[in-house]
């Protein structure tokens, strides 16, 4: 405001101040900002009962005086030719010349002058820097502030959450912000964070596909707050080194001196580790123990790594999100140690589990990264069903301590849960034989890159298996073998071929053969990796099956320079949100060609549909059905027998023979 009111160039000053607000071409931005800015002050002039000043801050001095600078009395004189005349007669004939214009000139520095001794007044009363809880509109264009308030942000700290939880892109979804604008916010707050105490993440300058694990892992630091498992800190007098129900540690048959330990040796029992693995977990969480208290005190400047293996199993996964849940719960809302709890306590969470409140605090958006600020334990309410399957989990939670001789006894005995219906496998979800080879083809006209050959790799096992989505980003190199089998008396031909070694549920493992050409494409894609084509050689055994999406071999050794290793696996979220991304643009071109239904059932498929897929084709063309039950790894024959639709298909075909007659 000052610079305005003192006439320095305009687009000089909106940009040193005001970028933020947009582009300084963008004049109707400009006007619109400026007006709000004096109305700002003139409302806070009126709050003082000072209507004079409120009125002066609103003039605009530059419109009432349009006036030019007037010359100096020697540039006068030299201008038209009065060099030789006194300074009088000069003085005389500039009076003649600038008189009126003068005068106007000098009212309008008396005016400006005003200003900013209103402007300095206002500043010493009202400015105040900006703070972490103030609302967006006092600090942002009225117009971005709406912008942002429709996507339920009202407050700098909502803000910066969000930037430093979903990094570069967190201005995706957000109508009316661009990259230009979004750059332009966050330069704004990085400008302020002395005064707002509201750091944003190196993170957010960079993709995320270029980001490591260790880069992220700094954004949140542990605390004992709504925090992932692995950024828990629990209390000393919480931990459960004194819990009311603990045994003595001499008859325990765990390692684990405390229920955070207990919780993780129990998480890798689910995987089949064994005990020196188990006490390797142990020792990973001891050796961040001190760090942890550090990090509380604010003393450290990001926790370590965490304690938890860097690849769980889907089972792990879902028992370690209920153990999180419960500790958090018990941690922040009963104040108790997990050895600690009560039957009266299991029976308060299964309500809470129906409802989780506060929700503002419990709740948040689904797909949230573990690594994110905006990650959440819940997305909402559970289902009956849902809250069964919880409190299942706890009670083998509880279970194992006390056959560990942790624990005295299990609260969770006693405590009902309600069934619901059970669930069935749905063979409904799967894609019909047309649909499949529609998307074969659509496979083959996307581009040749890395990334279409790890599609490719994954959509073709998927399919070719029936393997789950765990299992199928588990898979090594090494589990894939040549077999040889002779003739026997029933069939006079020996066979050979590829097969699979699966670890699935219950650690159950199986063999799954693969057909020749899908494990041709499995080999080709190692190749492209820069690995060794042979998945029995050394160097590639242990890559995994499915993994980075590297562009060519040549690119290993820059890909292994930038730490990037190219026998790294992948996530599951990340080959699911590929298959579904592709599954989309599949879905997008039969709408295009009027099939609505088909584009429906293919905007719905995911990875799983593969799996279902697989069974009801294979089981369609002649497979018998205990050899579909072991390769897709059934533990009873009664599930598999769900993809059997051929006495489904001729009471279809019966009853419209029926109607039809």
């Amino acid at each position: 405001m000052r610079a305005l009111v003192q006439g320095l160039n305009l687009r000089e000053s909106w940009d040193r101040y005001l970028r933020a607000e947009g582009e300084a071409t963008d004049l109707r931005t400009v006007r619109a900002t400026i007006a709000w800015l004096r109305d700002e002050f003139a409302a806070a002039a009126r709050r003082e009962d000072r209507h004079g000043v409120a009125r002066l801050v609103r003039l605009d001095t530059s419109r009432l005086f349009d006036a030019a600078a007037l010359p100096s009395l020697d540039s006068f004189a030299e201008q038209h030719g009065l060099q030789d005349f006194s300074q009088q007669e000069q003085a005389e004939a500039y009076a003649a010349a600038y008189g009126a214009q003068g005068r106007r000139l000098r009212r309008r520095a008396r005016l400006v002058e005003k200003q900013l001794e209103a402007l300095r007044w206002l500043e010493a009363l009202v400015a105040e820097p900006p703070r972490a809880g103030d609302a967006l509109a006092a600090w942002l264009n009225p117009a971005l502030a709406s912008r942002l308030e429709a996507a339920d942000l009202f407050t700098l700290h909502q803000l910066a959450e969000r930037i430093n939880g979903l990094g570069q892109g967190w201005h995706g979804g957000l109508r009316g912000i661009g990259r230009t604008k979004a750059q332009r916010i966050v330069e704004w707050l990085r400008a302020h964070e002395d005064s707002t105490g509201l750091r944003i993440g190196a993170h957010t300058a960079l993709p995320r596909s270029h980001l490591a694990e260790q880069a992220l892992h700094g954004v949140v630091m542990a605390a004992t707050d709504i925090r992932p498992l692995e950024k828990i800190v629990v209390p000393a007098e919480m931990d459960g080194s004194r819990g009311l129900y603990r045994r003595p540690q001499a008859q325990c048959l765990l390692a684990a001196g405390n229920d955070y330990e207990a919780i993780l040796a129990w998480i890798g029992a689910k995987h089949g580790a064994t005990p020196q693995q188990q006490a390797a977990v142990v020792a990973r969480r001891r050796s961040r123990a001190a760090g942890d208290a550090l990090a509380v005190t604010g003393t450290r400047a990001s926790p370590s790594l965490s304690p938890l293996p860097p690849v769980l199993s889907h089972t792990q996964r879902a028992y370690r999100k209920e153990a999180e849940r419960f500790l958090l719960w018990a941690l922040l809302v009963r104040g108790k140690a997990l050895s600690s709890m009560t039957h009266e306590d299991c029976v308060a969470y299964r309500g809470f589990l129906a409802d989780p409140q506060p929700r503002s605090r419990w709740c948040g958006p689904r797909g949230r990264e573990r690594w994110s600020p905006l990650w959440r334990p819940f997305e909402g309410p559970l289902s009956a069903r849902a809250v069964g399957q919880a409190l299942t989990v706890l009670r083998n939670l509880y279970n194992f301590l006390v056959q560990q001789n942790y624990l005295v006894g299990n609260p969770w005995t006693g405590v009902a849960v309600s069934r619901g219906a059970a669930p069935r496998v749905d063979a409904g979800r799967s894609l019909t034989m047309a649909q499949w080879r529609f998307v074969r083809e659509q496979l083959e006209l996307q581009p040749a890159n890395g990334s279409t050959r790890r599609l490719r790799a994954a959509l073709l096992l998927l399919y070719a298996t029936g393997l789950r989505l765990s299992e199928a980003v588990a898979a090594r190199a090494g589990d894939l073998h040549w077999v040889e089998y002779p003739a026997d008396g029933e069939d006079a031909q020996a066979e050979a071929g590829w097969v699979l070694r699966v670890v699935g549920k219950g650690q159950r493992q199986r063999e799954v053969p693969l057909p020749q050409p899908v494990a041709d494409v499995l080999l080709d894609y190692l190749a492209s990796r820069g690995l060794d084509p042979d998945p029995g050689h050394p160097a590639t055994q242990d890559a995994f099956l499915l993994g980075l999406a590297s562009d060519a071999a040549e690119r290993a050794p820059q890909l292994l320079g930038a730490g990037i290793d190219p026998a790294a696996g992948i996530a599951s979220n990340t080959l699911y949100d590929q298959l579904k991304t592709f599954f989309g643009h599949c879905a997008g071109l039969l709408r295009a060609q009027g099939d609505e239904r088909g584009a429906q059932r293919l905007f719905a498929a995911s990875t799983h549909w593969l799996r279902h897929s697989h069974a009801s084709h294979a089981i369609a063309r002649g497979m018998p059905i205990e050899i579909a039950q072991q390769n897709l790894g059934h533990a009873s024959l009664a599930t598999t027998t769900v993809y059997v639709t051929t006495e489904q298909r001729r009471r279809m075909k019966a009853m419209k023979k029926f109607w039809q007659d």
